[in-house]
């Protein structure tokens, strides 16, 4: 066979399974019901989404285009509890499974908030913060009032108690 044509048939079917493992995702994504709302941080400019797909659909999206600076609001699963981060402004941290095969980790600020004392594995925490990509599956931060009223807060919500 022609070197060529084995490339050009190699790239094709390259193309098709990047298309239908996009198009299955989107598929899934509009069966959901929850309401989310995304904003950016940058410049004040407001991109708010209010429709069917949920929290994990809307950090994915994130996710996929290497977005930053976007208020997300959801909820997650623990995956794992992390040492704190006790260097220059402490953090808690710990990584979130939010769904779509998708975990960030929570870094949140133990100097502006309360400190999630006895978290565990597996316990269920909502969230509203700001999401900043890695590939790793991302960071949440800004999890705490902004006591200079620079940025918007977040919080934290685990076992009926806010954390902000």
């Amino acid at each position: 066979m022609n070197k060529s044509i084995l490339v050009f048939i190699v790239a094709l079917i390259a193309a098709m399974g990047g298309y239908f493992v996009e198009k299955n995702h989107k598929a899934s994504s509009d069966q959901t019901v929850a309401q989310v709302d995304l904003r950016k941080n940058d410049s004040g400019s407001s991109n708010t989404l209010q429709n069917k797909q949920d929290a994990s659909s809307a950090i994915y999206s994130a996710y996929l285009h290497h977005e930053n600076k976007i208020q997300v609001q959801g909820v997650g699963r623990v995956k794992a509890i992390l040492k704190d981060d006790r260097e220059g402004t402490r953090h808690q941290k710990f990584i979130l499974d939010v769904g779509n095969g998708l975990t960030v980790l929570v870094a949140h600020n133990i100097d502006l908030a309360r400190r999630l004392d006895g978290l565990q594995k597996g316990d269920t925490v909502e969230f509203y913060g700001e999401y900043k990509y890695n590939p790793k599956g991302g960071i949440l931060h800004w999890t705490h009032h902004d006591p200079s009223n620079q940025h918007e807060s977040g919080w934290l919500k685990w076992n009926g108690q806010m954390y902000q």
